[in-house]
């Protein structure tokens, strides 16, 4: 086991981190339909292995690939880290490599294992993957599928949400960022809703902690980064809805329930 309660497991081409009471029996379902070893578990990164077990459906969210994995034991959401802007053009999904302890999906994986050992409200990891070939490495992330939520930003396709759901979403927002959390990508497409109105943040790409998780952190300008960069995301939104869904009166709501967030 690692420090931060991960098992690293070496592959062929890299190595995968796990958190094996989350895998489960799957652990052996990977022993069995891969290498003979603990290497056959690089199937689970694989859509193609899924899709013959008939437990895959497509996802669209962002820069990179997603899939939902409907295992009845495990409702699962594999992401392979995929490239924007210019760069993307050239490598789409490759990066530099720069050591372990830099290979995105790997800090993404020990980012969100802390966050769910707090409590807060952020998708539980289950495994991290990369492949590294020369100079360059492609990785992988596997994560616990939030049931029945949808992004923020379908659900205001649907109709006005009440004061309430914005402040609840600022509350969320306001957590983490006492906890000292810096998403590096907030906006509508990575906040989710379910129908109980609980909010949960997703995609922590490049996101970090300022400071220890036990420390109340001092504010800073990252913060408001972050909440500027998620008015502008649901300003863009807003331009093709009903001039309802989103306007200064949500804006305000949603920064009352971020100033009234429970501190740790």
């Amino acid at each position: 086991m690692t420090n931060d309660g991960g098992q690293r497991i070496a592959t062929i081409d890299g190595a995968m981190l796990a958190d094996p009471a989350s895998l489960g029996n799957r652990m052996e379902l990977g022993d069995a339909a891969g290498l003979g070893d603990a290497t056959g578990l690089d199937n689970f990164f694989e859509p193609e292995f899924w899709r013959a077990r008939g437990e895959l459906s497509d996802v669209t969210r962002g820069r990179g690939s997603a899939w939902f994995i409907s295992a009845p034991d495990r409702p699962w959401v594999l992401r392979h880290y995929r490239r924007g802007g210019f760069i993307a053009r050239f490598a789409d999904d490759g990066y530099v490599w720069a050591g372990e302890a830099r290979v995105r999906a790997f800090a993404e994986w020990r980012l969100l294992h802390a966050l769910t050992a707090h409590g807060l409200p952020v998708p539980k990891p289950i495994a991290a993957r990369y492949r590294r070939r020369g100079l360059l490495y492609r990785c992988d992330l596997i994560t616990y599928r939030i049931v029945g939520a949808d992004p923020l930003s379908t659900i205001l396709a649907r109709g006005v949400l009440s004061e309430h759901v914005w402040r609840e979403i600022g509350a969320t927002v306001g957590r983490l960022h006492a906890a000292g959390v810096d998403h590096a990508d907030l906006n509508a497409h990575n906040i989710l809703l379910d129908a109980a109105d609980r909010v949960t943040v997703i995609d922590f790409d490049r996101g970090r902690l300022r400071g220890n998780l036990d420390q109340l952190p001092s504010a800073g300008s990252w913060t408001a980064t972050n909440l500027s960069r998620l008015r502008r995301s649901l300003v863009k939104i807003a331009r093709d809805l009903p001039p309802d869904r989103f306007g200064t009166g949500q804006w305000r709501a949603l920064l009352d329930g971020y100033d009234r967030a429970p501190r740790l």
